[in-house]
């Protein structure tokens, strides 16, 4: 018991010096007598001599150990300071690991992790490129919002790094950066749609999958990489395949013509025979003419196919989906094989295929029928298998294999498994509707299976037959007489409902036996199901309209009984009924019809496969699987009537030069002078190339190798694509491309260089994007000397200054005191030459401005995390859990208010299965749950993520904590403070929204306290410690303002702290949600007041 005691309390008193970034030491920690806390705490100080030695070897143990404690749950974090100096190592196994380390407490320790950004900002120039890739990889790792700008600005270097493999790092942070402020997105897509030219290989993928989640709807940046994607796709790594196929499906089924129609068309083909050669000609033309197949179409189909033997089953699964998208008819029919051939993998990936198989035998049966035996049912498969197969060998049944199914179905029934021997009997009742020539045999073999021992097997049996005999209108009496004799042995619900509407339906063909059943289930009346009870008054209404002399006094019987029973349902049923068929003086018009109405022809059911609802979705998506559309799913298109334009696809290398090349350089050559001097330009960028890559290390060195090397396997693969099409003019727009390429190579080795310098200043960025915006504008219109470039960049210089001079900008973090995080547009597509210079900058100038939108989110302040205890390791049996707001919006959903619990393991064996369990919320509150955790190991721990959407109230939140064994009732209650979202606004808006909420929409009381208490860094950390408020700027130094908004509904919460004269002052809160500004204030007050 005192080593879990020890274990406990070790890790929460860590976690405390953590917070105050101080070293731990054995006087503060509550176990400091316990003689193992000053061992650990040696092992501890052996760990940081190790880190600060000068051998590699020791630091290399040093950090093994750290991270094998990490590994098992323990807190490293005061290691944190010492860990931090060997950023700088040369060694790079070292840094992999202190990057490993920093990634796990960047989050738990932000301001602990703002110390090491300088670091990796240099590591982002390292000469190595895995030391620069693994220093991107971190920094986006680290998710704090303060760092925004410097993210961007390091994704924006990386984009143009020498080395696909940073290339591809900074098409990954991408991602990340716009998960953590979507803000970002346009700049984002600014530099995707550079990653998207990139030729690697490598880069690829990881560019689309950024372009999937950042701006899907952007096709347009598609067009002019599309047969550069279509060519390269063979030799992408398999998780960027997965990607590409989907993401040209989508673009397929915008930019090409349905290729269906043409199989209709061969369909007609040979009808009219013995027409005339003119009217037969006509009519050719008129097919050719809108069913031409794009050969953009036909590139994509066919460079995909041979990616069908793949040895990823994520890949076939892609390529599977994509015929069936968008290849004719005819040719879908090759991806049958390759998936019967992934049903040999394990189970998971079987779910998956069949449940696709499931959806595409619906539609075409004749590509999975050569395969049928594949599909039959192994007695080692699991239930959900099983069930897929059957549906799957009912889709593809006909009059040709029926015998076959029918005999292996029979066999299926016998199963041990109750659930599968009843989808089984399911099964042969579609057959039997869908196929009319064995439906007298199917019946007649459900009857025998009536006398089954099996209670489920019976039950399940009289509701399929219930179905046929309702779409066989035949006399079927014997059979009903026969259902009428189980209802005595048969106890399921819904079984016994189905027989009694059964002998309701047809009581005039049995006149014998319906009036004695009813007498039957009178007498149990009471002790039945409430679905039976219903069908008991259904078919007493039906008697007595039909044969009213022998079960009158019957039906009132039962009438009465339901007319006090518990169910609602049936007492309105009752008295529903009553009115209807007894007449009296009240009764309606209706009662004339009652017969009519009771005994109507009723539509027989549609027995249909539940796997017909989900062709709408797309093949081998998560929606498709789960039959609902899950977040982030993007919807096929339909086929477009008339395809757009084509030539949009064409490559123009002149102008993609053009747009690369500096200002003043591209519009000078003329076209005849580039055509002569081609081999001086390909001197100069090998020689710039050769110079690069010397300089970034031999590791760069050989990656530059690699990307040139699949360069150009991309060109030899595109020009054999053009050479089929046989046209001499292609061939010819081919050898200037490849000449412009290499004059696009050069100049992007030069913007390389360019943004390397630049980025060593401090006003970089907003210098870039004029300059690119200015060479984009020379290139366009050709009428602006260099001259004049100049004059007018000196020009922006000076405007941008005085802008400066007009607008300081105060920020906390030095880090952040950046100008080239400005929102400068840069209008590429729009023709500029109209503008005159001084009139842009002017345009740009309003950009620069401070004002923003009155609700617009802000970065928390930083304060200490205050956790509490959520499960006390005494009360969860060794399960200890504590929870903290770490003031972040929410990714689980807007009006969310972010949650995290940090889970202990405090015993000595594995806790396994740790999830939420039943949650007990008010009405309107919801909660979005963390992921069930498998196992957490002894003395582990882990934190876990969830959000609460707690309607701007402070009601608890009470769920159960489970495990395998227990389940713990625990509560959430917020505090006030933490149901808010810091507000950046200006001290103008504050004041007229001060002006808004007046009356009852404000409370306001004295707080007196000692004139020390009431300075400007005393008030701003009291305040930030109760509350998540944002600072507003304030031109008085008595007044103190704060602002911020509710997350559920997003009304603004005022908070004005006014000094008065002496040892006085005014706390006022304004806000539309009274009740939450007064706990609030009753809150705030106290903590002001005290010294």
């Amino acid at each position: 018991m005192s080593s879990n005691s020890f274990a406990y309390n070790e890790q929460s008193g860590g976690g405390e010096t953590a917070e105050l970034g101080q070293e731990a030491t054995p006087a503060i920690s509550p176990s400091g007598a316990f003689g193992l806390f000053s061992s650990d705490m040696k092992k501890n100080e052996d760990l940081k001599q190790m880190l600060e030695s000068n051998k590699d070897s020791a630091k290399l143990d040093a950090m093994k150990r750290i991270v094998g404690m990490i590994a098992k749950g323990k807190n490293a974090s005061e290691l944190f300071p010492a860990v931090v100096k060997n950023v700088a190592s040369k060694n790079i196994e070292i840094k992999k690991l202190v990057y490993v380390y920093l990634v796990r407490y960047a989050e738990e320790q932000q301001d602990l992790a703002l110390l090491s950004i300088s670091t990796f900002q240099r590591a982002l120039k390292d000469p190595n490129q895995l030391i620069r890739a693994s220093a991107l990889r971190v920094l986006s790792s680290i998710r704090v919002p303060i760092i925004v700008p410097i993210m961007m600005l390091a994704i924006k270097e990386a984009s143009a790094d020498l080395s696909p493999y940073v290339r591809k790092n900074a098409a990954h942070a991408i991602q990340k950066l716009y998960s953590l402020d979507p803000e970002q997105k346009e700049m984002l897509i600014e530099v995707i749609e550079k990653l998207l030219k990139d030729k690697s290989t490598l880069v690829a993928g990881s560019v689309v999958m950024a372009f999937e989640e950042v701006c899907p709807d952007r096709i347009d940046l598609i067009h002019k990489n599309y047969r550069k994607l279509c060519n390269l796709l063979v030799d992408v790594e398999e998780w960027g395949q997965v990607v590409i196929i989907h993401m040209l499906t989508r673009y397929a089924r915008t930019q090409f013509v349905s290729p269906w129609k043409e199989d209709d068309c061969l369909e007609d083909s040979e009808k009219n025979f013995y027409e005339s050669d003119e009217e037969q000609k006509q009519k050719t033309d008129k097919r050719k003419k809108p069913y031409a197949m794009d050969p953009d179409h036909r590139l994509l189909i066919r460079n995909t196919k041979p990616l069908l033997q793949s040895r990823n089953a994520a890949v076939v699964m892609a390529v599977a989906q994509l015929y069936w998208h968008i290849s004719p008819k005819s040719e879908a029919g090759i991806i049958s094989k390759s998936l019967v051939r992934l049903l040999r993998s394990n189970r998971e990936v079987q779910y998956v295929v069949l449940q696709n198989i499931a959806t595409m035998s619906i539609q075409r049966k004749g590509m999975f029928e050569p395969y049928l035996k594949s599909f039959y049912v192994r007695s080692t498969d699991p239930t959900m298998i099983k069930t897929l197969k059957l549906e799957i060998l009912t889709n593809l049944a006909n009059e040709a294999n029926i015998s076959t199914l029918l005999r292996e179905f029979q066999t299926y029934v016998k199963s041990q498994d109750k659930q599968f021997a009843a989808a089984t009997i399911q099964t042969i009742g579609r057959c039997a509707t869908n196929i009319s020539e064995v439906t007298d045999t199917c019946l007649n073999g459900l009857v025998c299976l009536l006398s089954n021992r099996d209670e489920i097997v019976v039950a399940e049996s009289v509701v399929v037959i219930k179905k046929l005999l309702q779409m066989q209108p035949v006399q079927h009496g014997e059979i009903i007489k026969h259902m009428a004799k189980l209802l005595d042995s048969i106890t399921v619900p819904v079984a016994r409902a189905s027989i009694l509407w059964l002998i309701g339906e047809n009581c005039e063909r049995v006149p014998k036996i319906a009036p004695d059943v009813l007498r039957k289930m009178a007498k149990s009346f009471t002790s039945e199901d409430d679905l039976v009870k219903l069908q008991i008054l259904n078919l007493g209404a039906k008697l007595y309209l039909t044969n009213s002399k022998q079960t009158k006094l019957l039906t009132q019987y039962i009438l009465n009984l339901g007319k006090y029973d518990q169910n609602y349902d049936i007492r309105d049923r009752t008295r529903f009924i009553r009115q209807l068929i007894v007449p009296n003086e009240k009764s309606g018009a209706l009662s004339k019809y009652a017969k009519k109405i009771f005994l109507a022809q009723k539509p027989a059911p549609l027995l249909e496969s539940p796997f017909k609802e989900r062709d709408h979705f797309q093949l081998g998506t998560l929606s498709h699987t789960l039959n609902i559309k899950a977040t982030g799913y993007l919807e096929l298109s339909n086929w477009p009537e008339v395809a757009p334009d084509p030539s949009v696809r064409n490559v123009e290398v002149i102008e993609l030069a053009k747009e690369w090349t500096p200002a003043g350089k591209a519009k000078k050559e003329n076209p005849a002078k580039k055509f002569y001097s081609e081999s001086e330009e390909e001197e100069d960028s090998s020689d710039s190339s050769s110079d690069s890559e010397s300089e970034s290390g031999s590791e760069s060195g050989e990656r530059g190798e690699e990307g040139d090397s699949s360069d150009d396997s991309s060109e030899d693969s595109s020009s054999e694509h053009e050479s089929e099409s046989g046209s001499e003019s292609e061939v010819e727009n081919k050898r200037r491309a490849k000449r412009n390429s290499k004059t696009k190579g050069k100049s992007d080795s030069e913007d390389g260089e360019k943004e390397n310098e630049k980025s060593k200043t401090s006003d970089s960025s907003n210098d870039d994007s004029s300059s690119v915006e200015e060479s984009s504008s020379n290139s366009e219109s050709g009428s602006e000397s260099e001259d004049e470039y100049e004059s007018r960049k000196i020009t922006k210089e000076k405007e941008k200054k005085t802008r400066q001079d007009r607008n300081p900008l105060t920020k906390d973090v030095s880090l952040l005191d950046l100008d080239d995080f400005n929102p400068v547009s840069t209008p590429v597509a729009l023709p500029t030459p109209a503008l005159s210079p001084s009139l842009i900058a002017d345009l740009e100038g309003l950009n620069l401005s401070t004002s923003s939108s009155i609700i617009s989110v802000s970065t928390p302040l930083f304060v200490p995390v205050k956790t509490h205890v959520l499960l006390h390791r005494m009360s969860g049996k060794g399960l200890a859990a504590h929870y903290f707001f770490p003031r972040q919006p929410c990714i689980f959903g807007d009006k969310m208010v972010s949650v995290q619990i940090t889970l202990n393991n405090s015993t000595d064996r594995k806790i396994e299965n740790i999830h939420i369990g039943e949650t007990k919320l008010p009405i309107g509150m919801q909660m979005h749950v963390f992921n069930p955790i498998e196992s957490l190991e002894p003395e582990g721990s882990i934190t876990v993520s969830m959000g609460i959407d707690f309607c701007d109230s402070t009601h608890t939140a009470s769920f159960q904590l489970c495990t395998k064994d227990d389940c713990f009732n625990v509560n959430i209650q917020p505090p006030v403070g933490e149901l808010l979202l810091p507000v950046a606004m200006s001290e103008k808006d504050f004041k007229k929204e001060q002006g808004m909420l007046t009356g009852m929409n404000e409370t306001s009381t004295i707080i007196i306290a000692a004139p020390q208490n009431f300075t400007p860094p005393v008030i701003l950390q009291k305040v930030a410690n109760v509350a998540n408020v944002g600072v507003v700027p304030s031109g008085q130094d008595n007044i103190h303002r704060f602002a911020a908004k509710t997350v559920h509904s997003g009304s603004l919460m005022l908070v004005t702290v006014e000094l008065k004269e002496g040892s006085t002052a005014q706390l006022i809160i304004n806000t539309e949600k009274t009740v939450i500004g007064s706990v609030l204030l009753r809150e705030l007050k106290p903590v002001l007041s005290q010294g």
